[in-house]
Protein backbone atom coordinates (compact mmCIF):
# COMPACT_ATOMS: atom_id res chain seq x y z
CA UNK A 1 0.00 0.00 0.00
CA UNK A 2 3.16 2.46 0.97
CA UNK A 3 4.56 1.61 -2.46
CA UNK A 4 1.49 2.38 -4.15
CA UNK A 5 1.03 5.79 -2.64
CA UNK A 6 4.86 6.50 -3.68
CA UNK A 7 4.20 5.25 -7.18
CA UNK A 8 1.04 7.56 -7.54
CA UNK A 9 2.99 10.49 -6.03
CA UNK A 10 5.85 10.07 -8.21
CA UNK A 11 3.08 9.66 -11.14
CA UNK A 12 1.44 12.67 -10.26
CA UNK A 13 4.69 14.53 -10.68
CA UNK A 14 5.21 13.22 -13.95
CA UNK A 15 1.94 13.84 -15.33
CA UNK A 16 2.10 17.35 -13.94
CA UNK A 17 5.35 18.19 -14.94
CA UNK A 18 4.40 16.74 -18.82
CA UNK A 19 1.19 19.00 -18.34
CA UNK A 20 3.26 21.64 -17.81
CA UNK A 21 5.55 21.57 -20.68
CA UNK A 22 2.39 20.86 -23.17
CA UNK A 23 1.11 24.04 -22.09
CA UNK A 24 4.49 25.82 -21.76
CA UNK A 25 5.02 24.83 -25.44
CA UNK A 26 1.36 24.54 -26.78
CA UNK A 27 1.19 28.31 -26.91
CA UNK A 28 3.05 29.30 -30.16
CA UNK A 29 2.70 26.15 -31.88
CA UNK A 30 0.72 27.38 -34.66
CA UNK A 31 3.92 29.99 -34.72
CA UNK A 32 6.46 27.56 -34.41
CA UNK A 33 5.23 25.07 -37.54
CA UNK A 34 5.47 28.14 -39.83
CA UNK A 35 8.77 28.25 -37.97
CA UNK A 36 9.74 24.78 -39.01
CA UNK A 37 8.12 25.05 -43.02
CA UNK A 38 9.70 28.30 -43.75
CA UNK A 39 13.41 26.60 -42.32
CA UNK A 40 12.38 23.63 -44.34
CA UNK A 41 12.08 25.25 -47.45
CA UNK A 42 14.86 27.54 -47.30
CA UNK A 43 17.06 24.18 -46.78
CA UNK A 44 15.40 22.44 -49.59
CA UNK A 45 16.35 25.69 -51.73
CA UNK A 46 20.05 24.93 -50.47
CA UNK A 47 20.26 21.04 -51.15
CA UNK A 48 19.23 21.94 -54.88
CA UNK A 49 22.01 21.77 -57.52
CA UNK A 50 22.35 23.84 -59.56
CA UNK A 51 20.65 26.40 -57.19
CA UNK A 52 17.01 26.92 -58.26
CA UNK A 53 17.09 30.58 -59.92
CA UNK A 54 20.54 30.99 -59.97
CA UNK A 55 21.09 31.23 -63.53
CA UNK A 56 22.61 33.63 -65.49
CA UNK A 57 20.23 35.50 -67.20
CA UNK A 58 21.56 36.61 -70.95
CA UNK A 59 24.39 33.90 -70.91
CA UNK A 60 23.65 31.07 -73.27
CA UNK A 61 23.03 28.02 -71.20
CA UNK A 62 26.09 26.19 -72.99
CA UNK A 63 27.88 28.27 -71.19
CA UNK A 64 27.42 27.65 -67.51
CA UNK A 65 27.72 24.55 -65.73
CA UNK A 66 27.57 23.61 -62.18
CA UNK A 67 30.63 21.88 -59.95
CA UNK A 68 29.77 21.59 -56.06
CA UNK A 69 32.94 22.63 -54.32
CA UNK A 70 34.17 21.16 -51.19
CA UNK A 71 35.32 24.03 -49.21
CA UNK A 72 32.33 26.52 -48.31
CA UNK A 73 30.64 27.08 -44.85
CA UNK A 74 27.04 28.82 -43.50
CA UNK A 75 27.02 32.78 -44.00
CA UNK A 76 28.12 34.07 -40.91
CA UNK A 77 27.18 37.63 -39.23
CA UNK A 78 29.31 40.37 -38.76
CA UNK A 79 27.67 42.67 -36.97
CA UNK A 80 25.05 42.74 -33.84
CA UNK A 81 22.59 46.01 -33.79
CA UNK A 82 20.72 46.65 -31.24
CA UNK A 83 17.26 48.58 -30.52
CA UNK A 84 14.60 49.27 -27.78
CA UNK A 85 11.22 47.49 -28.02
CA UNK A 86 8.87 50.46 -28.03
CA UNK A 87 6.47 48.57 -26.39
CA UNK A 88 5.42 47.42 -23.17
CA UNK A 89 6.42 44.01 -22.37
CA UNK A 90 8.43 41.07 -23.87
CA UNK A 91 5.42 39.29 -24.65
CA UNK A 92 4.00 42.04 -27.15
CA UNK A 93 7.18 41.95 -28.69
CA UNK A 94 6.97 38.42 -29.13
CA UNK A 95 3.41 38.23 -30.26
CA UNK A 96 4.27 41.61 -32.66
CA UNK A 97 6.97 39.14 -34.56
CA UNK A 98 4.61 36.39 -34.89
CA UNK A 99 2.45 38.69 -37.06
CA UNK A 100 2.23 38.16 -40.24
CA UNK A 101 1.60 41.17 -42.39
CA UNK A 102 3.03 44.02 -43.94
CA UNK A 103 5.75 45.28 -41.60
CA UNK A 104 6.72 41.37 -41.27
CA UNK A 105 9.55 42.72 -38.23
CA UNK A 106 11.45 40.72 -36.35
CA UNK A 107 14.47 40.12 -34.40
CA UNK A 108 17.35 37.49 -33.27
CA UNK A 109 17.10 38.08 -29.84
CA UNK A 110 14.27 39.57 -26.89
CA UNK A 111 16.33 40.46 -23.22
CA UNK A 112 13.74 41.14 -20.89
CA UNK A 113 13.56 43.76 -18.20
CA UNK A 114 14.09 40.33 -15.90
CA UNK A 115 16.95 39.54 -17.71
CA UNK A 116 15.10 36.70 -19.47
CA UNK A 117 16.64 35.85 -23.29
CA UNK A 118 14.08 34.76 -25.96
CA UNK A 119 15.86 33.66 -29.64
CA UNK A 120 13.11 33.62 -32.50
CA UNK A 121 15.66 33.56 -35.44
CA UNK A 122 17.80 31.16 -36.02
CA UNK A 123 21.59 33.35 -36.00
CA UNK A 124 22.52 32.29 -39.48
CA UNK A 125 19.01 33.33 -40.99
CA UNK A 126 18.27 36.84 -41.75
CA UNK A 127 15.74 38.38 -39.39
CA UNK A 128 13.84 41.83 -40.41
CA UNK A 129 15.11 44.05 -37.82
CA UNK A 130 17.36 47.01 -39.38
CA UNK A 131 15.16 48.02 -42.20
CA UNK A 132 16.27 50.66 -44.62
CA UNK A 133 19.61 51.56 -43.00
CA UNK A 134 23.85 51.96 -44.12
CA UNK A 135 26.94 51.47 -42.03
CA UNK A 136 30.03 52.47 -44.31
CA UNK A 137 29.69 50.70 -47.49
CA UNK A 138 27.06 47.75 -46.06
CA UNK A 139 23.23 48.64 -47.61
CA UNK A 140 21.55 45.53 -46.48
CA UNK A 141 22.39 45.44 -42.79
CA UNK A 142 19.84 42.59 -42.29
CA UNK A 143 21.87 40.41 -44.05
CA UNK A 144 25.07 40.69 -42.41
CA UNK A 145 23.94 41.45 -39.00
CA UNK A 146 22.15 39.50 -35.24
CA UNK A 147 19.10 41.98 -34.19
CA UNK A 148 19.16 42.33 -30.47
CA UNK A 149 15.43 43.87 -28.91
CA UNK A 150 15.78 45.26 -25.66
CA UNK A 151 12.55 45.16 -23.60
CA UNK A 152 11.76 49.14 -23.16
CA UNK A 153 9.63 51.28 -24.08
CA UNK A 154 11.75 53.86 -25.21
CA UNK A 155 10.11 56.57 -23.12
CA UNK A 156 10.53 56.81 -19.41
CA UNK A 157 12.50 53.33 -18.99
CA UNK A 158 15.74 52.28 -18.10
CA UNK A 159 17.40 50.03 -19.29
CA UNK A 160 17.43 47.27 -15.66
CA UNK A 161 20.83 45.91 -14.33
CA UNK A 162 20.11 42.08 -14.98
CA UNK A 163 18.75 43.35 -18.40
CA UNK A 164 22.09 44.81 -19.00
CA UNK A 165 24.17 41.41 -17.55
CA UNK A 166 22.01 38.92 -19.68
CA UNK A 167 23.02 41.16 -22.77
CA UNK A 168 26.44 41.37 -21.82
CA UNK A 169 26.50 37.40 -21.31
CA UNK A 170 24.91 36.87 -25.08
CA UNK A 171 26.98 39.70 -26.48
CA UNK A 172 30.14 37.82 -25.45
CA UNK A 173 29.01 34.72 -26.71
CA UNK A 174 28.21 36.27 -30.30
CA UNK A 175 31.50 37.69 -30.45
CA UNK A 176 33.43 34.50 -29.95
CA UNK A 177 31.35 32.48 -31.44
CA UNK A 178 31.38 35.00 -34.91
CA UNK A 179 34.60 36.96 -34.22
CA UNK A 180 32.38 39.83 -34.61
CA UNK A 181 34.97 42.93 -34.03
CA UNK A 182 34.15 45.19 -31.12
CA UNK A 183 33.54 48.11 -33.98
CA UNK A 184 30.82 46.43 -34.90
CA UNK A 185 27.82 46.33 -31.41
CA UNK A 186 25.69 49.11 -33.13
CA UNK A 187 22.86 50.79 -32.42
CA UNK A 188 19.86 50.76 -34.96
CA UNK A 189 20.39 55.03 -34.85
CA UNK A 190 23.48 54.42 -36.15
CA UNK A 191 22.33 52.90 -39.04
CA UNK A 192 19.46 55.03 -39.45
CA UNK A 193 20.24 58.32 -39.01
CA UNK A 194 16.68 60.59 -38.76
CA UNK A 195 14.59 57.56 -38.68
CA UNK A 196 15.38 55.88 -35.75
CA UNK A 197 15.95 56.76 -32.35
CA UNK A 198 17.02 53.46 -30.71
CA UNK A 199 18.12 52.34 -28.34
CA UNK A 200 17.86 55.62 -26.57
CA UNK A 201 19.78 56.68 -23.62
CA UNK A 202 21.34 53.41 -23.65
CA UNK A 203 24.62 52.73 -21.64
CA UNK A 204 27.48 52.22 -24.79
CA UNK A 205 30.00 52.84 -22.34
CA UNK A 206 29.71 50.44 -20.13
CA UNK A 207 29.40 47.70 -23.20
CA UNK A 208 32.54 49.32 -24.72
CA UNK A 209 34.36 48.90 -21.24
CA UNK A 210 33.48 45.08 -21.75
CA UNK A 211 34.66 45.22 -25.46
CA UNK A 212 31.48 45.93 -27.42
CA UNK A 213 31.53 48.57 -29.42
CA UNK A 214 34.28 51.47 -29.20
CA UNK A 215 33.89 54.66 -26.99
CA UNK A 216 36.27 57.64 -26.64
CA UNK A 217 39.05 58.19 -24.35
CA UNK A 218 39.46 60.18 -20.64
CA UNK A 219 41.95 62.88 -22.13
CA UNK A 220 40.83 64.05 -25.54
CA UNK A 221 43.19 65.83 -27.89
CA UNK A 222 42.00 68.75 -30.16
CA UNK A 223 41.59 68.06 -33.97
CA UNK A 224 44.20 69.52 -35.94
CA UNK A 225 42.81 72.99 -37.96
CA UNK A 226 42.02 71.08 -41.28
CA UNK A 227 40.03 68.18 -39.36
CA UNK A 228 37.22 67.22 -41.57
CA UNK A 229 34.13 66.18 -39.36
CA UNK A 230 31.77 65.19 -42.20
CA UNK A 231 34.50 62.94 -43.39
CA UNK A 232 35.41 61.34 -39.73
CA UNK A 233 31.43 60.63 -39.71
CA UNK A 234 31.41 58.95 -42.66
CA UNK A 235 34.30 56.88 -41.70
CA UNK A 236 33.25 55.37 -38.46
CA UNK A 237 30.65 54.41 -40.54
CA UNK A 238 27.28 57.00 -40.62
CA UNK A 239 25.78 57.93 -43.91
CA UNK A 240 26.46 61.66 -44.31
CA UNK A 241 24.24 62.01 -47.12
CA UNK A 242 21.95 63.68 -44.45
CA UNK A 243 24.92 65.44 -42.58
CA UNK A 244 22.63 66.98 -39.91
CA UNK A 245 20.84 63.49 -39.23
CA UNK A 246 24.21 61.48 -39.09
CA UNK A 247 25.11 64.32 -36.70
CA UNK A 248 22.17 63.52 -34.66
CA UNK A 249 23.06 59.53 -34.74
CA UNK A 250 26.29 60.64 -33.84
CA UNK A 251 25.72 62.67 -30.56
CA UNK A 252 22.30 59.81 -29.74
CA UNK A 253 25.04 57.28 -29.21
CA UNK A 254 28.10 59.28 -27.86
CA UNK A 255 26.96 62.81 -26.26
CA UNK A 256 23.17 61.71 -24.99
CA UNK A 257 23.12 64.76 -22.98
CA UNK A 258 22.93 67.10 -25.84
CA UNK A 259 21.21 65.28 -29.28
CA UNK A 260 21.11 68.43 -31.12
CA UNK A 261 22.18 68.61 -34.64
CA UNK A 262 25.42 70.47 -34.56
CA UNK A 263 28.37 69.87 -33.56
CA UNK A 264 29.69 71.96 -30.69
CA UNK A 265 33.28 72.11 -29.74
CA UNK A 266 32.96 69.48 -26.94
CA UNK A 267 31.62 67.30 -29.76
CA UNK A 268 34.68 67.86 -32.20
CA UNK A 269 36.91 66.33 -29.30
CA UNK A 270 35.03 63.00 -29.07
CA UNK A 271 34.58 62.58 -32.35
CA UNK A 272 38.21 63.12 -33.43
CA UNK A 273 39.14 60.64 -30.79
CA UNK A 274 36.61 58.46 -32.22
CA UNK A 275 37.89 58.65 -35.25
CA UNK A 276 41.17 57.61 -34.77
CA UNK A 277 40.00 54.78 -33.17
CA UNK A 278 38.28 53.70 -36.11
CA UNK A 279 40.96 53.93 -38.76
Amino acid sequence: MVQYKRFTKFGFVVVSSFLFVACTTSKYAATEKIYKDKAKAFSRVIATVPPPGQEIMGLDPTMQSWVGAVNFGIRKPNFVILHHTAQSSTSQTINTFLVKGKAEVSAHYIVGKDGAVVQMVNDYLRANHAGIGKWGNNSDLNSSSIGIELDNNGVDQAFTDVQIKSLLTLLEVLKKRYNIPAANFIGHSDIAPGRKVDPLNFPWKVLAKKGFGLWYDDVLNLPPDNFDSALALKAIGYDTRNLPAAIGAFKLHFVQTDVSRELTPADQLILYNLYTKYL
